[in-house]
Formats: structure tokens, sequence, C-alpha cells
């Protein structure tokens, strides 16, 4: 039988649920059993990933794990903006990872809620999400983390390392704009970049409050999150500076492109204008001497004249060069 795991439908709101036995490895566990585990051995962690919006995964929190009803209402709502505090010796925190579903975009990130009092871990999503799936698949191959705190860890670790790929992408993209043709394909361009300046923005607004919630676990975190789970932590929230880095430069990039092409676009606008007016200035005199030699009253000059057509061709061709002349004297040409 297949286990479940975070992309699965099932009848319960547990996704998977695993017995970490400290050593890497762990073991599956059902709904039933979950809602009254304890540690039937040292060093053993529970660790159920839930799907919040599920009937009775609030009232669980509150009447299983004593979880008081402000912090379970923020557990199972979508008030999903990250953040971490430390209630008691339990850990409370909300994170976000990079949504990689079919027809989702990099700036709609997937908030993942989580629960900790060291001997229990609780996470609890809406969305389908990678980062669970990749530790549970690391647990059943026995090369797992080995307790609460390096699985909490880790799925920060790997949160942030998946949104890396996505700053790569963007960079990506603007190195491929840097090196097309602007004149031939500016529209398309401009809406690309349009979309990465979308993205860029998206993503900083949910990874500066995340990187502010790593730091207050790093600073705060109880007894049971050991010193090496601080420094991975540590780790963790320098990378994740380096990307908020890179995402103001690729801003910044998209921002200096953007108005590279409407530049070039303006110039280009602008020197049709300005030709159309040489253009207007050269034929104006002409269209008026033509235009009142055209008029159908008596004593117009040369009208018995046979050759009277060809003086007037002569004459235009005559003010034709005569007004060229004056334009790059005045260094309009």
């Amino acid at each position: 039988m297949r286990e479940p795991t975070d992309d699965t439908e099932t009848h319960t709101p547990l996704l998977f649920g695993r017995v970490l036995d400290g050593q890497g490895g762990a073991r599956p566990i059902g709904w039933e059993e979950a809602q009254n585990w304890q540690p039937a051995a040292p060093g053993e962690v529970l660790w159920v990933h839930l799907c919040r919006n599920r009937p009775g995964v609030q009232q669980w929190l509150e009447n299983e794990l004593h979880v008081p009803e402000p912090t379970a209402e923020l557990l199972t709502s979508d008030q999903t903006r990250p953040r971490a505090f430390v209630e008691g010796e339990t850990l409370v925190g909300t994170l976000r990872g990079i949504n990689f579903n079919p027809g989702a975009e990099p700036e709609d990130m997937i908030s993942m809620q989580l629960w900790c009092d060291g001997n229990r871990l609780v996470t609890l999503r809406r969305h389908p999400l990678q980062t669970p799936r990749e530790i549970v698949a690391m647990l059943d191959r026995g090369i797992g983390p080995p307790d609460a705190g390096a699985t909490i860890t880790l799925l920060a670790e790997l949160l942030i390392t998946r949104m890396s790929q996505a700053i790569v992408d963007m960079n990506q993209v603007l190195d491929d704009l840097e090196d097309d043709d602007p004149d031939e394909h500016a529209e398309e361009m401009l809406k690309r970049i349009s979309t990465i300046r979308r993205n860029c923005l998206g993503l900083k607004r949910h990874m500066a409050p995340q990187h502010e919630a790593l730091e207050q676990i790093s600073r705060d975190a109880p007894y049971w999150f050991e010193d090496h789970d601080r420094r991975e932590i540590a780790e963790s929230i320098a990378r994740l500076r380096r990307y908020l880095d890179d995402i103001d430069i690729s801003k910044e990039s998209a921002v200096v492109l953007q108005d590279e092409l409407r530049a070039r676009s303006l110039a280009s606008s602008e020197h049709a204008t300005y030709m159309l007016t040489i253009v207007a200035g050269i034929f104006l005199p002409l269209s008026f001497l033509t235009g009142l030699l055209g008029i159908n009253v008596g004593g117009m000059p040369g009208m018995d004249d046979p050759d009277a057509f060809w003086g007037v061709v002569a004459l235009c061709g005559f003010l034709f060069i005569a007004l060229i002349v004056v334009f790059r004297r005045l260094r309009w040409l």
C-alpha cells in the first residue's frame, strides 16, 4: 500500500506521519495512532504533516496538544506572513516556500505553519509543498534528521534552497533578454521584464519577513533546539540574506534593461517624428506654390504658354534643392 505523502488526498487531516528513531530513520504512523501518541523509547519524535483546512485540525491541536486557542487559530488560518515565536517550551512559526505546482508563478509562495515541543512536530499546509516530501524520502532511506530541531532546520534550509532556483531562472531570463534583439522583440521583451520585476517584488515581500522569522528561531528557540541546529539556522539566514541581495540586483538589472528598451523606443519614435517634420517642412513651400498656381481664376501667368509647365517644374526643383541646402546649413539634416 502506498504511504500518503504531501500531495495525496486522504480522508483525514494527516498527509503523512513518521516517528523519528533518533538515528536518521523513521517508521510510518497513521492518524488514529498519532492522535494519542506517546514516545515508546528515548529519542523518539513524532512528526505529522497535516492539511490545515481539513475539519477537526484546530480541535485536535487544542484538545490533544493543549495549544492555546489563539495559537491554534494561527496555525490553521490563512494569515501566512512568515513569523516565529516561542510559547513556553514550544516553537511556533510560519514559513514560506516556492510554489512549484503546475500553473503557479514563483511569487505565488506556499505557506507552511509549524508547532513543536521537542517531542512532537506538527507541520501544516493548504497546498502541496515539495520540501516535506523530500525530507520524508530521506527518513525512509534512513538518512534523515534525527530529532525535531534538525527537522525544522532542514525544512528551513530546503525551503531557502528552492528559492535560489527561482532566482537563478530569473537571472538566466535576464541574460537571454540582454542578448536578444530589441528592434525585433521589444514588446515581448518588455512583457517578460515586467514579469521578472513582479516576481522579484513577490519574492522580496515574503523572503524579508522569513529572514526575520529565522533570526527569531535562532535567537529565542527553546532548550531542545541544540547548538548545532542554531549554527545551521544561522547558515540558512546568511544564505537567505545573499538571496535577498541577489533579488535586489535582479530587480535593478530588470529596471535598467526596461529603461534602455523604453529609451530606444522613445528615440525611434522621436526620430520618426523628426523625419516627418523635415519632410513636411520641405514640401510645405512646394505645396503652397502648386496650390497657388492651381487656383482656377483669370490672370494666371503661363496659361497660354506651352512651356509654362516645365518652368513650374524647374522652379519646384530649384526650391526643393534650396530648402535642402538651408536645412543642412541649419543642421536639421
